[in-house]
């Protein structure tokens, strides 16, 4: 059930937090620096005696609210309930210190959702109930449950059905809120459209890249220490923390608000040590600290692709999953040998027609996944899909808590090669990305009014 959350929640965990600042989250929303103080002014100047005796005590079972957003509160539960949500779809491995950034971004989405959701009302926008229960209900089905059993999974892993439909209603508001007022308002010329393709064609063929960037700036005085923090917050990413959450935590470029996303650039538009970096790696990897004037960069790529031309990885598959779960407890070890066995049994398979035969003996379970694009998948697999044809399987994959697996192509298309996009996909990609910019300036101008209060 965590592989289908982690699908369920990715939208939502990668969703642009276009966060309010580490300062804001201070106690009160009010930055306060440390200074030095004499000795002589501190407990002895407020005459406190030694001996403290406390004559009342802290009830843990009240709970103080977090923040408070325009009168609405949002507790620690709150907060509590839709983290246990992130860490399920990380699988449950995330570190205390990971915890505690998840924490302030989890508190970031939360106030966000809540602004989306107070600006909808006012706008005569609510979300009737039924249309939350209809959503909740399609979400559970993702995991093969019934509502009811969805509820009671939740709340066995420290969350609950609340903290979902209230994510889902704010997702829901924002984006009627987006096509009452937004969308409306955003014109696109046909000569911007046409325009638009004609640099596409002069472009064909050249190389692109969809890079993500971290900057961090520094001086000559703190640039080993600098430095040394980008090597770290490179670990802590490889081992499975979100580029796009250090960005905004971290980065100093003005992408930090778009999780460092610097969309899709050439080589000619970036600084050429990044552009050296970049052309050497592969999708899904991670390079740097790449030295730059006043500072450092971490580069992650996120993709590449050729102006117009055919790239495998478009090709679109229709794919049966082949996997056996591990039982809880199992060791690496003892993973390893049911993997060996798993795979030496699956070579039987001879195209999808053998496949069900195959899993059967095997007590393993088959899912079927039709139009599914090769770009989509995790990078470690691309590069093999891409070379298989209709009734190859590749090698066995997996991990200790999510079993072992393997994917046999059952259908295959390729793209065209040199497909224009049509006038109306141009189109509608630059109403998209019109309208989510609009939405970006119409979020900070909701923060910006606001009137938070933090605990």
């Amino acid at each position: 059930m965590e592989r289908e959350l982690k699908a369920v929640l990715s939208r939502a965990v990668r969703r642009a937090l276009l966060g309010i600042s580490l300062a804001a989250m201070v106690s009160n929303g009010v930055a306060v620096q440390a200074q030095s103080v004499p000795d002589e002014v501190g407990s002895n100047q407020l005459d406190i005696p030694k001996d403290v005796m406390l004559f009342g005590k802290n009830d843990p079972t009240v709970r103080k609210p977090t923040a408070i957003i325009n009168g609405t509160v949002i507790t620690g539960t709150d907060v509590d309930q839709r983290l246990a949500l992130v860490v399920l779809a990380n699988g449950g491995k995330v570190t205390d210190e990971e915890r505690d950034r998840l924490r302030l971004q989890v508190l970031r989405n939360i106030i966000d959702e809540t602004l989306q959701i107070q600006e909808a009302a006012a706008n005569d926008i609510t979300i009737s109930q039924g249309e939350i229960e209809q959503s909740f209900a399609r979400v559970a089905g993702n995991f093969k449950s019934t509502p009811e059993g969805f509820v009671g999974y939740l709340k066995s892993n420290g969350s609950s059905a609340a903290s979902i439909k209230r994510q889902i209603e704010g997702e829901l508001a924002w984006q009627r809120l987006l096509r009452r007022k937004v969308q409306p308002f955003v014109n696109v010329s046909q000569d911007e459209v046409n325009g638009l393709i004609d640099r596409m064609k002069q472009a064909k063929g050249s190389e692109e890249f969809r890079v993500g960037e971290i900057y961090l700036s520094s001086t000559p005085e703190n640039g080993q220490r600098i430095h040394d923090n980008a090597e770290k917050i490179i670990e802590q990413i490889k081992q499975g923390g979100s580029f796009q959450a250090y960005a905004r935590q971290y980065s100093e470029a003005s992408t930090a608000a778009v999780g460092g996303d610097l969309g899709w650039v050439r080589p000619a538009q970036l600084p050429d040590e990044l552009t050296a970096t970049v052309q050497q790696m592969q999708p899904g990897q991670i390079g740097g600290p790449v030295a730059l004037p006043g500072g450092f960069s971490i580069v992650y790529l996120i993709d590449k692709r050729r102006v117009l031309a055919a790239d495998p990885r478009d090709a679109t598959l229709s794919l049966k999953q082949i996997g056996i779960n591990f039982t809880p407890g199992t060791s690496a070890a003892q993973a390893k040998a049911t993997a060996d066995r798993f795979a030496s049994q699956v070579k039987a398979i001879q195209g999808c027609g053998t496949a069900n035969a195959v899993a059967q003996k095997l007590g393993a379970e088959v899912v079927d996944n039709d139009g599914v694009k090769i770009r989509d998948l995790p990078p470690q697999l691309q590069q093999i899909m891409a070379g298989l044809q209709v009734g190859q399987a590749t090698p066995p994959f997996g991990a200790v808590s999510d079993g072992v697996r393997v994917l046999v192509v059952c259908g295959r298309d390729d793209p065209v090669e040199g497909a224009m996009p049509t006038f109306d996909q141009v189109q509608g990609q630059i109403e998209e990305e019109r309208v989510n910019k609009r939405a970006r300036i119409y979020l900070r101008d909701l923060r910006r009014d606001a009137i938070i209060e933090y605990n």
